[in-house]
């Protein structure tokens, strides 16, 4: 059965199945699009241009809002934002192409627990409990083996959107009466949180907790002398306004604990979905608590993956399989069709030995390979990399990204290097854990609390990006990088030549890895001095310390 499936809103993502396979999920923010858009017609067309035949079944997800009752009870071609029964669906017949296809919706909320469960490695009929926790929806569920889904509750509403607000109080530049906080300040918030010192809040802060925890979700308006607020408008360097959202954040995720530990007494998996299941922390915290058997978190927990998950569910029913067999990197091929200005770049084919050999020298370089990876996280195939080891390359990559400094760099690190430098004795393949850096030498990727956010690589996982970790491990030691994504500001991964070359000469790169060739900017300062010492064309390696070269 092939089936080809959509997400309308934000995040908004084209998938198809065929077969019990997920062949692509296209995402409206990659290619250098906005973030958080919504699907265009241009990832239409780009949906068509990967298929080879009509599918059979064509999905719409749940939560098209063109207005607040379709937001909340769907209308006539989409069901709405909330529903779990196998009932809440829409089954209709269309026409495509000028033949007769299934037509197919289900709710939001069900595509986020489908995604959650078809992904995950646990077998059919796996009983198990769900946490759905995003901008809107914080409730735990129960699986049973028949995927039977039943709410256990509601546990906090509009957990995201909570988390995020906080984050526009301290910012001068959000406005207070804003009804819901910036997509991207929860992101930011969570690495805030892990620069907080102090664990127990002061008379005013617990009033200002209240505000934010009990209750209906508000606007920051609505607090009593808002002007008076702690933490109002002191700005992200704020000390105080740090320690404060390392509390805040523990708060949150203490409501949903102390709920679990109550109320979820059977020994089962956990599935997380939803935006929040990108916290990292929190992910960390829930496999920390051992209330579950296992936990699992699919690297599209935000709603980039509810069209693989409204798929999920019309697999299941139409055929009775819930499962799909699966890989992260299932977005686009990288574009060569367009131009970009090649006299710029000395241009060399060379192997992993010489690539590992210049980022041990500090060149910093975009890195492409096959297609895109699904999902928010860069995980190796639009990447930019660099040496782990300096504080001042994590300064310099926030630059490059042309981002806040308190964010943190993340490493991609070897299997067999993992538990070494990071504690971690299983693959962690998707970067939705942390772990607690075991040695100072990896400045760059250890945050300011110790952890870092990894990406496990194996030769199945990733075998190019694994080549070049063990080249760079035969000349450094550790086979570790750092790895972040390589997009403009604002936008999703870079996806064509045009928009790379653009990004190297205008952010400070030394060059990008493309097509088994290396591009490196003829005016970089470091590749200048690089050069002056490694030959190329003659294949000399050679050891130097760029610590001097301006940035």
């Amino acid at each position: 059965m092939k089936i080809l499936s959509y997400n309308p809103g934000h995040d908004g993502a084209v998938a198809f199945l065929e077969d019990g396979r997920l062949i692509m999920s296209i995402e409206a923010e990659k290619d250098s699009n906005n973030r958080y858009s919504p699907v265009g017609i241009s990832d239409v067309l780009d949906s068509f241009g990967e298929l080879d035949d009509i599918p059979d079944v064509i999905c719409a997800g749940g939560w098209w809002p063109r207005d607040h009752h379709e937001y909340l009870y769907g209308s006539k071609i989409n069901v709405g934002y909330r529903g779990i029964s196998s009932t809440d669906i829409i089954i209709s017949q269309r026409q495509f192409l000028q033949k007769q296809v299934k037509y197919f919706s289900s709710s939001h909320e069900r595509a986020h627990i489908l995604c959650a469960f078809g992904m995950s490695e646990f077998p059919k009929g796996t009983p198990c409990y769900a946490l759905v926790w995003e901008g809107a929806i914080g409730a735990f569920y129960e699986i049973d083996s028949d995927l039977n889904i039943t709410l256990i509750a509601d546990v906090l509403n509009q957990p995201g959107n909570r988390y995020g607000l906080l984050y526009g109080l301290a910012d001068p530049t959000f406005p207070k009466n804003g009804a819901y906080p910036r997509f991207s300040d929860a992101g930011k918030l969570m690495a805030l949180a892990s620069f907080s010192n102090r664990s127990i809040p002061h008379s005013e802060e617990k009033k200002l907790l209240s505000f934010l925890l009990n209750g209906p979700f508000r606007p920051l308006s609505e607090y009593e002398n808002i002007g008076q607020a702690p933490h109002f408008n002191v700005g992200l360097e704020d000390k105080e306004f740090r320690n404060f959202t390392g509390i805040y954040s523990n708060s949150i995720f203490d409501i949903f604990y102390q709920f679990a530990k109550k109320n979820l007494n059977k020994k089962q998996p956990l599935i997380i979905a939803g935006g929040c299941g990108l916290n990292c922390d929190w992910n960390s915290k829930w496999k920390e608590t051992n209330l579950f058997t296992e936990v699992f978190v699919p690297p599209v927990a935000n709603d980039s993956g509810v069209a693989i998950g409204t798929a999920i569910d019309a697999q299941f029913h139409f055929t009775g399989n819930p499962k799909i067999a699966w890989d992260v990197y299932s977005g686009l091929n990288f574009r060569m069709d367009k131009t970009y200005n090649s006299e710029k770049y000395d241009i060399y084919s060379i192997d992993n030995d010489q690539v590992a050999d210049m980022l041990a020298n500090d060149l910093i370089l975009g890195w492409v390979s096959g297609r895109y990876e699904i999902g928010p996280r860069a995980l190796g195939n639009r990447s930019i990399l660099a040496a782990p080891f300096r504080e001042s390359t994590r300064v310099r990559l926030n630059e490059i990204k042309q981002r806040e400094q308190f964010r943190p760099i993340a490493p991609v690190c070897l299997l067999e290097d993992a538990e070494k430098w990071f504690g971690c004795n299983h693959e962690s393949p998707y970067m939705l854990f942390t772990h607690r850096a075991k040695t100072e030498a990896l400045a760059a990727v250890t945050h300011v609390n110790g952890t870092a956010r990894i990406q496990t690589v194996t030769s199945a996982t990733n075998k190019s990006l694994h080549d070049l970790l063990t080249a760079f491990k035969t000349r450094t030691g550790y086979g570790v990088l750092c790895n972040t994504s390589l997009n403009f500001n604002g936008k999703g991964f870079i996806n064509n030549i045009t928009d790379l070359g653009t990004y190297v000469e205008e952010h400070g790169l030394d060059g990008f890895v493309v097509g088994g060739q290396v591009h490196l900017l003829i005016d970089s300062p470091r590749y200048q001095a690089y050069t002056r010492i490694f030959s190329l064309a003659s294949n000399t390696i050679e050891s130097f310390d760029t610590s001097s070269i301006s940035r």
